[in-house]
């Protein structure tokens, strides 16, 4: 198999041999990488992009041996899939800032152009044969011949939104699986060619699902992330039965049964760092891990809100005696959502004397479309809201001091500690804001296109249509009320939070005269190299401890406070990332 693991810091692919019980280091990219694969043939792939996500496909031997482009000819561009036949047809989709190009060809030949699609598509499968491929768009999924021509657009938009998961293994493998948004669930949804679509209503589930086939074709793994924790569940299609597969309580990252019915899936919980299991007891690599236990107790703690009580993973120090400085970790997306599992933040702050609050805000997957759909008070706003209410159940509880409260967030979880910092200036005590969205109608004009389409989805247009709305929610918009101290760290090449828009913001708390200090990474949006991961978590941590431990400081009056605007020095390429599942057809920003 292959895998993704630490290198010296760095995310790296690595090719297993069970056999052997050896692991193979295949790729060293001073940048990291993270999206790799293996082919019917055992072949590695890998994508060998730059700092702003573009590149192309490469590949080996499993064994080892000579670096080979995946197709020549072919433009660098951000990937949008990989697929391999079991004859050795390579499809590959790239993006180009407009559109979605596929490229097929034989494994390391000439490629030729077969299909360009208007904006974000991602290519998701391919036939055995390599006579079919699949592409999902927000609006549909289209399969095409191998030679580019539309074979069928199967629609979703709306509530009745659909994903594509691939093509069933072996035989003539023409039958594509699917997944339906309903109004109240999701449906596995299989077709095929002769027939069209068949759903699978006795298959269906209330929260959030992703599947894949087994190797026998006629079998799906699924898996559901409910409450913040996964289940497995095996749908047979020919006997209509679904049956639970009993894993340990916590966060199932990735699964898959072997030939033979052998499961080998990657588990985590937050007290357990990721772990590979195999139901067989296949040798599987062992990944690093912390070197002593976890510290800090775990508890769910569920908050009443307008549309149901607010799920959060609370995590309290051992020595907890009373009411604890807590920060509020805030996740992004927005269509994601915190798991039990191990986060090396989570435990760097309970270590250091933190409560640490995970809230899946409405908007957060995981459960149901419902609450995905929840947004009544305003994008952005509506999350706000929820955190300011499990902030005051937590102070209530006497689990937290209302004292000593700080957010910190990543992406569009940044995004909404700038905003919670601006609606909401006197709940919170000090804010870290990475990568964020800090100005939504500047983001929305250069930021990529699969982003821009998420924006118009959210807000019901563009800001030219809907400048209010747009303006409602942007962070820009309430600088001058930011009364906490704020630590923004930006990356110099991000595309999906684009500098410009952080560097409006900053100069809106320059001319506000607010406390923030600044650190400017150069890197990307996503990264796979744990340097800069390490610097922001060093200056944060700081940061937060000298802010919500340190000697208390009064609230003054805008006009008495002096701006602080500290911009650390730019630091070689090095990015982070984080091991969590996304949905495959939901664009984020993290």
């Amino acid at each position: 198999m292959v895998f993704t693991a630490d290198a010296e810091g760095r995310c790296e692919v690595f090719a297993w041999d069970a056999v052997a019980r050896r692991a193979r280091q295949v790729t060293r990219r001073p940048r990291g990488t993270l999206h790799g694969a293996i082919d019917r043939d055992a072949h590695v792939w890998w994508f060998d992009e730059d700092a702003r996500g573009s590149g192309r496909w490469r590949f080996q031997p499993f064994a080892g041996g000579p670096d080979r482009p995946g197709l020549t000819d072919v433009p660098t561009g951000p990937a949008r899939g990989l697929a391999v036949s079991d004859r050795g047809t390579v499809a590959v989709a790239l993006g180009d800032g407009r559109a979605t190009t596929v490229h097929t060809g034989p494994r390391g030949g000439t490629a030729r152009t077969v299909a360009r699609i208007d904006g974000h598509a991602t290519l998701t499968g391919i036939t055995p044969t390599g006579g079919l491929l699949a592409l999902a768009g927000p609006d549909a999924v289209t399969v095409l011949t191998g030679e580019g021509t539309v074979a069928a657009v199967l629609p979703g938009g709306g509530a009745g939104r659909l994903w594509s998961l691939g093509f069933a293994p072996g035989g003539d493998g023409d039958e594509l699986l699917l997944v339906r948004e309903c109004e109240d669930g999701y449906i596995l949804v299989t077709w095929r060619p002769a027939t069209g679509p068949a759903v699978h209503d006795w298959c269906s589930f209330d929260t959030e699902i992703t599947a894949g086939w087994e190797p026998d074709g006629r079998s799906v793994l699924v898996r559901q992330d409910r409450h913040g924790r996964s289940a497995l569940h095996r749908a047979d299609l020919t006997a209509r039965t679904l049956t639970p597969v009993p894993t340990p309580p916590g966060t199932l990252l990735d699964a898959a049964t072997r030939p033979g019915g052998d499961l080998h899936y990657l588990w985590t919980s937050t007290g357990r760092p990721p772990r590979l299991c195999s139901t067989r007891n296949t040798p599987l690599p062992v990944l690093p891990t912390a070197a002593d236990r976890v510290p800090g107790t775990h508890r769910d703690v569920w908050t009443p809100g307008p549309d149901g009580p607010v799920h959060t993973l609370l995590s309290l120090p051992d020595d907890a005696r009373g009411p604890v400085p807590a920060v509020f970790l805030v996740h992004g997306g927005p269509a994601d959502h915190d798991r039990d599992a191990y986060d090396g933040v989570v435990h760097s702050l309970v270590a250091s004397g933190f409560a640490v609050a995970r809230v899946n805000y409405r908007g957060s997957t995981g459960y149901g479309p419902r609450w995905r759909r929840a947004f009544g008070a305003g994008v952005g706003l509506t999350q706000v809201e929820d955190l300011a209410s499990v902030r005051a159940d937590l102070v209530a509880r006497r689990l937290v001091r209302a004292d000593a409260v700080g957010l910190w967030g990543t992406s569009w979880g940044g995004y909404l500690v700038l905003l919670a910092l601006g609606t909401r200036p006197g709940l919170w005590q000090a804010g870290v804001a990475v990568k964020p969205v800090a100005d939504c109608a500047a983001a929305h004009r250069t930021t990529t296109p699969a982003l821009r389409a998420l924006d118009e989805r959210l807000f019901g247009g563009t800001p030219a249509e809907v400048p209010e709305r747009y303006a409602r929610s942007s962070p820009i918009h309430y600088a001058d009320r930011v009364r906490a101290p704020l630590l923004v760290a930006a990356a110099t090449h991000d595309a999906k939070c684009p500098p410009g828009q952080v560097r409006g913001y900053l100069a809106a708390l320059d001319a506000a005269s607010v406390r923030h200090e600044a650190l400017w990474l150069d890197s990307g949006h996503d990264g796979y190299d744990g340097g800069d991961h390490v610097t922001v978590l060093r200056r944060a941590v700081l940061f937060l401890d000298r802010e919500l431990r340190g000697p208390r400081r009064p609230q003054t009056p805008r006009s008495a406070r002096s701006g602080e605007h500290r911009t650390a020095e730019h630091l070689t390429e090095r990015r982070s990332s984080h091991a969590e599942g996304h949905h495959p057809q939901r664009p984020a920003r993290g």
